[in-house]
C-alpha cells in the first residue's frame, strides 16, 4: 500500500485499508508511460506505484490530463508500459503476451462514459453482448445467443432496475438509463475488475448519483474490485473507501474517505503546494479537480 499522506497542515490522512485479504488485484511498481521520443514526448505516467486490495473501491482523481484515462487502459491491457509496471490479477503489465492480455480483459468490466450501446438493438441484446469474449462465433440477432446468456442479461438488467425495459430499442433510453445497461453489460463478464472511465461525467446530478449508488451497491453485494476515475469529490466521498490523486501523470494523494469530509479533501489540494514534503512516495497535489476527462 501506498506511504500515508501527510496534510502538511493537521494530523497526517493514512490511505485506506484493504477491503479484503490476499494478494492485491491490482499492483503497480514505477509505472511509467511516454508517448512519443526525444523533445516532443510526453510524459503521461510517471512513476506511479499503489496497491489495490480485493474489495476496494476506489476513486481516481485528478485534472483534465492527469493521466487517469492512460492509467485506466494500462490495467485493461490497452497500453503498454514504457517502464515499470505490475500485476493486474496476477497478469504483468509488462511484456504480456496477447493471449494474456485476451484473458485478463475477460476478467475486466470496463464502463466508459460514453455508453457506447448499439442504439437500434434491444436493451437486452445489448447486455449480452458483455458475454461475447466468453461466446465462439459471432451472433446475429438476441435467439443466437445461449439461453443461460439470455437469463444472466435478464437477472443483470433487474439488478440495474430496468428490467422493464429489456425489449426496448437502447437509443429510446435516457442518459442514465443507458448508463445502467453499460453498467449491466460489463458485469455479465463476471469480472473480479471493474474499471470504470468518467462514467457520470454526461449525466446530470440526480442520474449520476443513481450510476454511483449502482455501482458502489454492486461492488458490495459481489465484492467486486473498483477503480472509478471521477472529477466530482461529493460522489468519489459518498461511495469510496480510497481517493488516489494523479496530477502530471504521478500519484499526489492517497488517503481513505473514512472520516474526512468534502472541506478536508478541497484543503488538501488548495493548501499545501505543488512543492510540499510528504511521507513515502505520494505528494499532495496543489490544486482542486477540474473538469474535463
Amino acid at each position: 500500500m501506498t506511504a500515508p499522506v501527510s496534510a502538511a497542515a493537521g494530523s497526517p490522512l493514512t490511505a485506506a485499508q484493504p477491503a479484503g485479504d490476499g494478494e492485491p488485484v491490482i499492483r503497480l511498481n514505477g509505472l511509467t508511460k511516454r508517448f512519443g521520443s526525444g523533445g516532443d514526448s510526453l510524459l503521461a505516467l510517471d512513476d506511479v506505484s499503489f496497491d489495490v486490495r480485493p474489495g476496494e473501491v476506489v476513486a481516481l482523481l485528478g485534472l483534465s490530463g492527469s493521466g487517469k484515462s492512460t492509467l485506466l487502459a494500462h490495467l485493461d491491457g490497452l497500453q503498454a508500459p514504457t517502464s515499470g509496471g505490475g500485476t493486474v490479477l496476477g497478469t504483468r503489465l509488462a511484456g504480456a503476451g496477447r493471449a494474456d492480455l485476451r484473458a485478463l480483459r475477460r476478467r475486466i468490466g470496463f464502463v466508459f462514459q460514453q455508453f457506447h450501446l448499439v442504439g437500434r438493438l434491444t436493451v437486452l441484446e445489448n447486455v449480452c453482448t458483455g458475454a461475447l469474449g466468453s461466446l465462439r462465433g459471432p451472433r446475429l440477432g438476441l435467439p443466437t445467443y445461449p439461453k443461460a446468456v439470455r437469463e444472466l442479461a435478464l437477472d443483470g438488467l433487474e439488478q440495474v432496475g430496468l428490467a422493464a425495459h429489456a425489449f426496448q430499442r437502447a437509443d429510446t433510453l435516457s442518459g442514465g438509463q443507458q448508463q445502467r445497461v453499460a453498467v449491466a453489460r460489463a458485469l455479465m463478464q463476471e469480472p473480479a475488475l471493474l474499471l470504470a472511465d468518467e462514467p457520470v461525467a454526461s449525466l446530470d446530478p440526480e442520474s449520476s448519483a443513481q450510476v454511483m449508488r449502482l455501482l458502489a451497491r454492486v461492488a458490495e453485494e459481489r465484492e467486486l474490485t473498483v477503480l472509478c476515475s471521477l472529477h466530482q469529490v461529493d460522489l468519489a466521498l459518498s461511495w469510496a473507501h480510497r481517493i488516489i490523486g494523479l496530477r502530471s501523470g504521478r500519484v499526489v494523494m492517497d488517503i481513505a474517505t473514512q472520516g474526512i469530509d468534502r472541506s478536508t479533501v478541497m484543503r488538501l489540494y488548495e493548501e499545501v503546494g505543488a512543492a510540499s514534503e510528504v511521507t513515502g512516495s505520494a505528494a499532495v497535489a496543489s490544486a482542486p479537480p477540474g473538469k474535463g476527462a
